[in-house]
This record gives C-alpha cells, sequence and structure tokens, in this order.
C-alpha cells in the first residue's frame, strides 16, 4: 500500500511549513509537542507499571489500599510510545482491509472505537493505565466491558474502583455516559488527574491538525481535516469532566 502525506494542502489547512517552527514556538508551554505525543523519552517509574513519578506513587498507594480489601490492582498497559501506538493503529488497519476486505473509511472508524490515531493518545503522557484485579481466572481477552458487569469477573474490582480511585485522583476516562461520542465505554482506563489534565490542556492548546498533518502511516491517506476535527471533539474532548 503507498503511503502518502494524507491532507491535501489548502486554506482551510492554516499555516504553512514555512511557519511551523514558529507556531509551535510560540505555543510551546510546560510540556513538548514531543512529550505530548509521545516521541519523547519520559521518566517513567516502577517494574510493570511505567507512570510519571507522581502517578506512580499514587498508584502504589492505591494498589495497598487495594490489596487489603482483597483486590490486587494488575495493570495491562501504562505509557505507550508514538511508535507502539503506530504498530497498533497499522496492524489494525491492515487486518481490517487487506485480511477482512473492509472499507478503509470504515476500518477505521472500526479501529477508534477502542484505539487512538497514533500521537492522541493520553497512554502517551504516563498519566493513564488499563488496570484489571490481577486475582480472578478469566479466558480470552480481559479488556471487555461485559467482564467488568454484573457476575464478572472483574465486578468486585469495578465496584472497588467506583468508591475508592478517585481519592488517590484516578478518574475513569471513559464513561458509560450514554450522552458520550468517542471512544466506547472503557471500565478498566484511569487517568491520574493532577498530571493528565494539564497535559491536556496543553495539547488543546495546539493546531492537532495541523501537527497530524505531517505525520504518515498506513490508513492516514485517508483522513481529512473534518474526520479530524470531529475525532478532537469526541474522542480526545468528550470524555469524563472530572478530567477535563
Amino acid at each position: 500500500m503507498q503511503r502518502r502525506k494524507f491532507i491535501k494542502k489548502s486554506s482551510a489547512a492554516g499555516l504553512a511549513l514555512a511557519t511551523l517552527p514558529q507556531f509551535m514556538v510560540a505555543q510551546e508551554t510546560e510540556y513538548s509537542i514531543l512529550e505530548l505525543m509521545g516521541k519523547a523519552d519520559l521518566a517513567l517509574h516502577g517494574e510493570g507499571i511505567n507512570l510519571q513519578k507522581e502517578a506512580h506513587d499514587a498508584f502504589v498507594d492505591m494498589k495497598k489500599a487495594a490489596y487489603q480489601d482483597g483486590i490486587d490492582l494488575k495493570i495491562i498497559s501504562s505509557y505507550r510510545s508514538y511508535e507502539r501506538q503506530r504498530q497498533i493503529f497499522e496492524r489494525k488497519f491492515l487486518t481490517y482491509t487487506e485480511e477482512q476486505g473492509m472499507d478503509p473509511l470504515a476500518a477505521i472508524d472500526k479501529i477508534i472505537e477502542y484505539s487512538t490515531i497514533p500521537g492522541t493518545s493520553r497512554h502517551h503522557w504516563g498519566t493513564d493505565m488499563d488496570v484489571i484485579d490481577g486475582y480472578p481466572r478469566t479466558e480470552g481477552d480481559v479488556l471487555v466491558p461485559e467482564k467488568f458487569g454484573e457476575g464478572g469477573p472483574f465486578e468486585n474490582f469495578k465496584k472497588w474502583m467506583d468508591e475508592h480511585a478517585n481519592r488517590y485522583d484516578f478518574h475513569l476516562v471513559y464513561t458509560d455516559n450514554p450522552k458520550r461520542r468517542g471512544f466506547k465505554y472503557e471500565p478498566w482506563h484511569y487517568s491520574y488527574a493532577p498530571l493528565s489534565k494539564p497535559m491536556l490542556e496543553a495539547f488543546r492548546g495546539k493546531n492537532i491538525v495541523q501537527l497530524l498533518q505531517y505525520e504518515d502511516f498506513e490508513g492516514a491517506e485517508h483522513f481529512t481535516i473534518g474526520f479530524l476535527k470531529n475525532y478532537i471533539q469526541n474522542h480526545i474532548l468528550d470524555i469524563n469532566r472530572a478530567l477535563l
């Protein structure tokens, strides 16, 4: 499959390439765009935890408390680099289009039910984690919403997190609010608000559509400016309001 840049040059595309460096400098605050897009090395802590120091320490405290109540908090995924997210996105895109024969746009819609576009994942920040209870035995994929519901192996985990997670500043990102758009309900995905909120604010301050114009990966040639604007509004920003 031929790769190419996915947004044609137009007046709607914003600043020209010649002015991009000045634009980046003008927008720069505490967090660099490389950090926000998962392209810079972050100081991560904890074997099997891989979170920023403050988030790591809060998780360890929460894990100790959960252990006292018979819950073994086990992180399935935390920090994820841009390159890792690119591999996930491309693998799914090629599977859906080349192996299953799906239309490229339909494949992208299916991917973004649960997976982010590379460079836009909250997992790039070292603040977010997919977590389960390590005690129950279960077969197949553990990150399935039904397994966290009534009668599921992670029912007690979900109840414990609903009651206790916020006091450690961890909040569910993609809730089951029926009015929420974007990514589907993920009862396993928690974010450490004291760090992720300012990082999201910094990310919102960037021209994300403009930045993504210069990325190149399988499937990206099918993106349009309109698609990306909707993706930002629905997938990046329509989240638990406690994290905005």
